[in-house]
């Protein structure tokens, strides 16, 4: 027999399928961010990172034209299983032949070499408006700015982004998430934190006023509890857009397992937000003491939330993104490293026997809940994640890097 035979026998004494649990991953959609691979610096200005967030390192290889990054994303795809989305952001508007359009004038034509992309790989497609990084944050503000001026040039821009969003959608045949976040703050305590709160929560109200088809779009607000030089106030606070999402019928909240406190769990948060919301949205990264943005691992909060997706039947009631971006490695291996780990971990959970352990959880047998939760981490799960990735046409983990070390000496090493 082989490791996986005698794996699947050992979780199916355990009442679990594998071949169950390999089918249904598969299929599963995972939003790929595009901006591990350059940075997030993105194609429409040469200016630095702001909007508190930020990237550590320089090494050899960042993609700086279009045509590095889908090709650095081509090469990270061939080592991922399963199924992803593209997940881009404004900043990667595409200009043919120099003909620049702000942001506020972005228009689905300066997004076409995306979907011809996601189109040629089955995918469908994730937007975020962009509203960091350009000479109209004004003090750190831009859907919040008392600025009228300021705050209608980043409202159009939603608005904008809204309409390609649609387009998206109808070119791939693929809801589109977008998703609305903004580093909006201060970086001490504020005289007025109301006011602010005010003009963002009507701005947002502008932006979704734009026509779209619900089918096709689906808007969300994502929350932050600080960011670099807003230490002391966000506009987008976690409660903000809870209520926002809440009190607007086709929004929904997205949460990012960096943007809480460290000791808050979005793993305990995910269940909760399933008593209420009919969908939901998440981003999957890694903090280090605070939103650092480390390459996903198989850690133990990203198992813990891909279990209570899991074994909460929320598989596709959840909009799964990763977000995480790090300068210091091979950018090609961070981003397949990151999905490979959350496949990993949503593995796991469908290869648990959840219904078992309720029982002992709702019979109060918690000792020996606690002995088979700990006998169940023993179970051979790297046989089923080979047999995984070798069904997928994909290179186990201990071969993984040749493939990527092949890349960077003969492309990343000879880039500019």
């Amino acid at each position: 027999m082989t490791g996986y035979e005698l794996a699947k026998e050992k979780y199916a004494a355990w009442g679990v399928d594998t071949e169950a649990a390999m089918e249904q991953l598969k299929k599963v959609p995972v939003s790929l961010h595009c901006w591990q691979l350059d940075d997030v610096m993105g194609f429409d200005n040469d200016g630095a990172l702001t909007g508190g967030i930020q990237t550590t390192g320089n090494y050899p290889g960042r993609a700086k034209t279009p045509e590095q990054l889908m090709a650095d994303m081509e090469e990270a795809m061939k080592l991922m299983p399963g199924t992803a989305k593209l997940n881009i952001h404004a900043s990667y508007a595409i200009f043919e032949d120099g003909k620049y359009a702000d942001r506020n004038a972005l228009e689905p034509k300066h997004f076409a070499k995306w979907v011809a992309f996601a189109k040629k790989h089955h995918m469908g497609i994730d937007f975020n408006p962009t509203f960091f990084s350009h000479e109209k944050v004004k003090n750190g503000l831009t859907l919040s700015s008392p600025d009228e001026e300021i705050r209608k040039f980043w409202i159009e821009h939603g608005k904008a982004c809204i309409r390609i969003s649609e387009y998206f959608a109808r070119e791939t045949g693929m809801p589109c998430v977008m998703n609305i976040w903004t580093g909006d703050g201060f970086k001490d305590v504020p005289a007025d934190r109301m006011g602010p709160r005010m003009r963002y929560k009507d701005s947002i109200e502008q932006i979704l006023s734009e026509p779209y088809d619900k089918n096709l779009v689906k808007p969300c607000v994502e929350s932050k509890v600080f960011g670099i030089g807003v230490e002391s106030y966000t506009v987008g606070s976690a409660e903000f857009t809870l209520s926002f999402a809440a009190m607007h019928e086709g929004c929904m909240p997205l949460m990012d397992n960096g943007h809480y406190h460290p000791q808050e769990y979005v793993s305990d948060k995910i269940p909760a937000m399933l008593c209420f919301y009919p969908e939901f949205a998440l981003h999957i990264t890694r903090g280090v003491r605070w939103d650092s943005d480390h390459v996903l691992l198989l850690d133990d909060e990203t198992k813990e939330m891909a279990k209570e997706i899991v074994r909460n039947q929320a598989l596709d009631r959840v909009y799964m993104a990763l977000d995480y971006f790090d300068a210091s490695i091979n950018r090609v291996s961070a981003l397949a490293t990151g999905f490979r780990s959350w496949q990993k971990a949503l593995l796991m959970a469908l290869c648990t026997p959840n219904e078992q352990l309720k029982e002992l959880q709702d019979t109060n047998q918690l000792g020996k809940l606690m002995v088979m939760q700990e006998a169940v981490k023993m179970l051979p799960i790297g046989e089923v994640w080979e047999e995984y990735c070798r069904r997928e046409g994909v290179t186990d983990d201990a071969h993984f890097y040749d493939a990527i070390e092949k890349y960077e000496k003969e492309v990343l090493v000879n880039r500019n």
